[in-house]
């Protein structure tokens, strides 16, 4: 085998490079761009965990609230228990901090410096040179993370001789304090002093974040957790968790945006693998005889299957060689540059290095080397089964009747099946292999829809003879057809797929944010900023405005009316990221402030209606007309009295939140909590009300409120609609923006294969050139049938990309979007783009073919028949 691959496989790919690099370049481009992505987001999530260990340390056990904050109390319940060795209290929220003239977002901890070593040593202080070693205990001293003195501004190392201060606020007055050292946890920018101190400066005075326990060896944890829920006097809402849970929330917070995005990725594989098979179906044709003369002198057909196999694994092998070098660079690129994050939003602020992973990189590989040897299998079995006798005197193989259609069929409802079946932990599985199952079996039809559609058009054609014999060579070749635009298809329909997909989710945005912005503007202080996926509490829990403020707002010359907003996460699960709770007046109605999915029930009597979003129905079973025990837990009892029984009352849509939201009437927070401050307030203007003067007025309000705004009336953020509309859309087309370049290399990819098919058939085909210039054709008219069948071909091809493009993209919409994100959307079907897209597509095919004509109808036609003479 070894000696035929030196020989015989050699001389086809001297004579023939470009067709064989074509397929080498597919399968590179392929595990490059998987492979890339794969390390990119392991880079991203392994930095990112490194992160959270760091500040969350590895303690036995953390104790947290549920939402919010809890009194201190707990900690000296806690430190006193027999069974707890060591408990380490930590305040932590999210502030503010001034870099000039900038306010920057800045995670403050509190932590006591005594219990730290054994517990997160990443968070212990470490004092400048020469100061008091007892600086960490100072009220006024702030101890910074490297990623806190590169957004302040701040040189690396602190220079010995000069001092360093630092202002922070969250919810009240700027604090000045002095940094006097640093602390060794990485990640975003965290700002770390004695809790003592923390709570006393920023008004937290009897709070606490967590408490991390160490616990005495051979203490059971289950047992121990369950005797202090027994315990008298314990509180509600507090939540044991694990080291572990925090890293799972970490993964589940991007999981589902990684393996898609990694799918797409393997979109170009996928393509390349059709490619291959494009490139080795016609390599077999044109060596037909040359496989029939080695059968004859003694090769099986087993062997000259394995002899077209080995062909296709070593174009395998070297793509997934170039590939894994090229995505290693790639990913190295794109974490300089882009950092992390690539577009979801999930790895802001992180700045991780390349891990390389051998596993990772053998997985890829192997992928590679698959999806060649995938694509050069049915080649290999047409090799196996040409008949000696017949293929060596030119007659080809006996027409055979073949029941691709019952295999196409066949696929086809075996994707309709799967396309029914639920994810797996999480991750749409079956619906990826559905859709894998409907392009094989809708590219497998290909030769019965050539047929069914140019035995119908052909009549019409009969009397042109151009047109005629592009058309009916289409008919007859219908096979050599479908394998030529096999790869056209692939990356076409996926195309399709994702357009459709992308315009869908953009149109249904647009949409839902012109139902939850019905104002004119809107105002939020500056310290509750807030990301959509950072599944973590929001700052916003301490970020509010006072209602006098909310009053005076209203009596505002040009403002109309006002409505108000109160956000709060609550952490119902350990390993689940945080759910929001918001808080807003649902007098008119929630069907007129909510975009409601479906009904809206009637609230029974004695109970509380809450309106649940999308990803709480999938994640902890809020289904409309049931109580939702997990709110009554949280929010229950913080009146005093017995929890309330909360009504699952509808479901509402909403794109900001992936794991959850929770809406209620703002006067039932405000009964249950007796909390009144609000985190957003709404502006809607007077006819004819200049937005501009509107604005300065609120400023203007702002800097004369007593505390919790700075003088400058910057510590708000007055956002318009249009502003919010356009900022929103904005990322929405930056965390698409990585699918639009694997579309265009997955349709580059497929338009390089029409050409390296084109071309081969043509050479193949000097003979039927030098017949039809003998017969009288010229060489324009002999170059017309050609791109005449490159347009047949082609148009062909995109028909099929466009109807397989629909079908996939249905399966994109209303499962695998709904089973990843939990979130459904409108289907929207961008004609016009799809038109063009096609369009773009027989252009190019035509073309193609027209210049892969122009090299064969160039040659002397005198030779090209000269073998039968």
């Amino acid at each position: 085998m070894r000696a035929l691959l030196t020989t015989f496989s050699w001389q086809e790919l001297r004579h023939h490079p470009w067709r064989n690099a074509a397929a080498v370049l597919a399968v590179m481009l392929g595990v490059a761009l998987a492979f890339s992505v794969q390390l990119i987001n392991a880079s991203a999530l392994d930095e990112f965990s490194s992160a959270v260990r760091s500040v969350n340390g590895q303690p036995d056990l953390e104790v947290r609230a549920v939402q919010g904050s809890f009194d201190e109390a707990v900690f000296a319940q806690l430190a006193r228990h027999p069974q707890v060795a060591l408990a380490s209290p930590v305040l932590e929220f999210q502030g503010f901090a001034l870099a000039g003239e900038r306010q920057v977002p800045m995670r403050v901890i509190g932590v006591d410096a005594l219990a730290l070593p054994a517990i997160a040593p990443a968070l212990m202080p470490q004092p400048r040179k020469n100061a008091d070693r007892f600086a960490m205990l100072v009220p006024g001293h702030v101890f910074l993370n490297a990623a806190a003195r590169n957004v302040l501004g701040l040189p690396a190392k602190a220079a010995e001789d000069r001092a360093e201060t630092v202002e922070l606020r969250s919810g009240g007055a700027w604090q000045r304090l002095e940094v006097a050292g640093h602390v060794a946890a990485t990640g975003t920018a965290l700002a770390v002093m004695d809790i003592g101190a923390a709570q006393d400066l920023f008004d937290k005075a009897g709070q606490l974040s967590r408490v991390d326990l160490r616990l005495t060896p051979g203490t059971d944890r289950a047992a121990f957790i369950a005797s202090l829920q027994r315990a008298p006097g314990w509180p509600a809402g507090l939540q044991f968790s694990e080291p572990g849970d925090a890293a799972e929330r970490v993964s589940n917070l991007s999981r589902a945006y990684r393996v898609n995005l990694t799918v797409l990725a393997l979109v170009a594989l996928f393509t390349g693998a059709f490619l291959v098979f494009s490139v080795l179906a016609l390599s077999v044709a044109k060596r037909a005889q040359q496989f029939a003369l080695l059968g004859v002198l003694g090769l099986t057909p087993r062997e000259r299957l394995r002899l077209v196999l080995a062909e296709s694994f070593v174009l395998g092998l070297i793509g997934s060689a170039a590939g894994l070098g090229l995505g290693t660079a790639l990913a190295a690129f794109a974490l300089r540059v882009l950092g992390g994050d690539l577009g979801g939003g999930y790895f802001q602020g992180v700045a991780p290095t390349l891990h390389w992973s051998s596993g990772s990189a053998l997985l890829y590989g192997g992928l590679g080397v698959l999806a060649a040897l995938v694509g050069g299998w049915w080649p290999a079995r047409a090799a196996q089964a040409l008949p000696e006798a017949q293929t060596l005197k030119g007659l080809g193989a006996a027409p055979v009747q073949g029941k691709s259609h019952w295999l196409a069929l066949g696929l086809i409802a075996a994707s309709a099946a799967l396309a029914n079946m639920p994810a797996v932990g999480g991750i749409p599985v079956a619906a990826y292999l559905s859709v894998g199952c409907l392009l094989v079996g809708g590219i497998t039809a290909l030769p019965w829809l050539i047929a069914l559609l140019y035995d119908r058009i052909a009549p019409a054609f009969a009397q042109r003879v151009l047109p005629m014999l592009a058309i009916e060579r289409a008919r007859r070749m219908r096979g050599t057809a479908a394998v030529a635009v096999s790869g056209v298809v692939a990356s076409l329909s996926l195309a399709v797929a994702l357009t459709v997909m992308v315009a869908s989710f953009r149109d249904s945005v647009t949409r839902w944010l012109d139902v939850v912005l019905p104002a004119d503007l809107y105002l939020r202080a500056t310290s509750s900023g807030r990301s959509a996926n950072s599944g973590t509490q929001s700052s916003s829990d301490t970020a509010t405005f006072s209602p006098a403020f909310v009053q005076a707002l209203a009596q505002l010359p040009g403002v109309e009316r006002t409505g108000t907003l109160r956000t709060r996460s609550l952490q119902l699960d350990p390993a689940q990221p945080a759910v929001t709770l918001i808080a807003r007046s649902l007098e008119g109605g929630a069907a007129q402030t909510l975009p409601l999915v479906g009904p809206s029930l009637p609230v029974p009597a004695g109970q509380i209606g809450i309106y649940v979003s999308e990803p709480m129905v999938e994640l902890y079973g809020a289904k409309p007309g049931a109580l939702f025990a997990p709110l009554s837990n949280a929010l229950g009892t913080t009146s005093g009295s017995a929890p309330a029984a909360f009504f699952v009352a509808g479901v509402w849509r909403d794109y900001a939140r992936q794991f959850g939201a929770i809406t209620m009437d703002a006067r039932d927070f405000e009964r249950l909590t007796g909390e009144r401050e609000v985190s957003d307030v709404s502006l809607w203007l007077a006819p004819g009300a200049s937005e501009g003067a509107v604005q300065a007025a609120v400023r203007e309000l702002a800097a004369r409120q007593p505390s919790g705004i700075d003088g400058s009336g910057s510590s708000i953020e007055i956002s318009s609609v249009g502003q919010i509309r356009a900022t929103s859309l904005r990322i929405f087309d930056r965390s698409f923006a990585v699918t639009y370049w694997l579309q265009a290399v997955a349709i580059a990819i497929g338009l390089f294969g029409i050409a390296a098919s084109f071309s081969a058939q043509v050479l193949a085909r000097r003979k039927e050139f030098g017949l039809l210039a003998h017969l009288g054709f010229t060489r324009r008219q002999v170059l017309a049938v050609v791109a005449g069948e490159g347009a047949a071909w082609t148009a062909i091809g995109a028909v099929a990309g466009l109807l397989l493009g629909l079908a996939v993209s249905v399966v994109l919409v209303k499962v695998v979007n709904p089973q990843s994100f939990h979130w459904t959307m409108d289907l929207l079907v961008p004609w016009g783009r799809l038109v063009v897209l096609c369009g773009a597509v027989v252009v190019a095919g035509t073309v193609t073919a027209w210049l892969a004509g122009r090299a064969a109808a160039g040659k002397d036609v005198v030779l090209a028949v000269k073998e039968d003479w």
